[in-house]
């Protein structure tokens, strides 16, 4: 029984995407989404399939919410400005502010407490050229 194709050693073929002459048995077929295609590309312009064109093929589930969620009370003390002026030591104390160094304005002191300092220093710079 004999073979339906030449041995092809010495034969050549030409890259579909560069155009350039190879070896015929160092082009490679290209893959695009998991199929193959009749696309002979030499070992420079071959690439694998690209991953990302596989978006929406599988079913993913990332959910990102919690199914009844509680709130962490008596686990943590208070966060904010507590009854009495104080600012708690809670899990969610933020200072912020339209000029958070230096204080709140005196209008939303109450609501967003701030202690913030601005601390800078300034130095000097010798250059020496030769």
């Amino acid at each position: 029984m004999s073979n339906r194709f030449a041995n092809g050693a010495k034969a050549f073929g030409f890259c579909d995407v560069c155009g350039f002459r190879f070896d015929l048995k160092k082009l490679k077929n290209l893959t695009v989404k998991t199929k193959r295609t009749e696309i002979k590309a030499c070992p420079a312009c071959w690439v694998p399939d690209q991953p990302q064109l596989l978006l929406g093929t599988f079913p993913v589930s990332d959910p990102q919410a919690l199914r009844d969620p509680r709130p962490d009370t008596n686990t943590w003390y208070a966060s904010g400005q507590t009854a009495i002026g104080t600012i708690g030591e809670g899990s969610r104390v933020i200072e912020w502010g339209w000029a958070p160094i230096g204080g709140s304005s005196g209008f939303d002191a109450p609501l967003t407490p701030n202690s913030l300092v601005g601390q800078g220093y300034v130095g000097t710079v010798t250059i020496v050229t030769t």
